[in-house]
């Protein structure tokens, strides 16, 4: 009997003394390891398949006007805004292909409205510091345009330059500036390149 109550007393003993022992080596475990900062988030690399969708909004300078009874700067158009919708597909961990889809309006001296409507396809190269990306793209799409009565079908050739902030894993904000080439070649034979420039916000999903 004696025997049965020493084997009892030492499993309960044993059954104390082994938890605060295993908290006592898992706590000496978490003291080696480095600090975890839960509201700090570092984005891995794109991988192939990573897709973004953009909404933008911004405001359109114009700037120099070349061509047939053209002095350099336009000052019959004034300070337009813009919008636009993006999507990017990621080929590598920075080169992208996509397209976009938006709408121009400004008016000009006289109270009359012109509206641009530039679409199309674009690729791009991004790099990735930390928290920080910088997309370089370039867009080469149409461009319908309209003033008054008149409609012309053109080209459309988008240049530009952004960096964003990525605010968590699903979506980054950022800042745009872009350079819009608008040629004409109409019937009449007065071509005429038009260049605006793009200063815009963008708010990324990724997804």
């Amino acid at each position: 009997m004696k025997k049965a109550w020493s084997f009892w007393l030492i499993l309960f003993l044993l059954g104390l003394i082994m938890p605060l022992a295993a908290q006592e080596e898992e706590e000496d475990h978490e003291d080696d390891m480095p600090a975890i900062i839960w509201d700090t988030y570092v984005p891995d690399l794109y991988r192939p398949g990573d897709r973004t969708f953009n909404i933008t909004l911004g405001a359109v300078i114009p700037t120099i006007f070349t061509g047939q009874g053209m002095e350099g700067n336009s000052s019959n158009i004034r300070l337009g805004g813009m919008g636009s919708l993006g999507f990017n597909y990621f080929l590598t961990s920075n080169f992208f292909v996509g397209g976009e889809l938006g709408g121009m309006f400004a008016a000009t001296g006289g109270g009359n409205m012109l509206f641009i409507i530039p679409f199309g396809p674009r690729i791009g190269y991004q790099l990735v510091l930390n928290r920080f990306e910088f997309p370089l793209t370039l867009m080469i799409g149409a461009a319908p345009q309209r003033y008054l009565e008149k409609g012309y079908f053109g080209i459309i050739i988008k240049p530009g330059a952004s960096a964003f902030y990525r605010f968590n894993a699903d979506w980054s904000f950022g800042l745009n500036t872009q350079w819009w080439i608008l040629p004409q070649r109409p019937e009449n034979g007065k071509n005429v390149t038009g260049n605006f420039l793009e200063l815009s916000i963008s708010a990324r999903y990724h997804f």
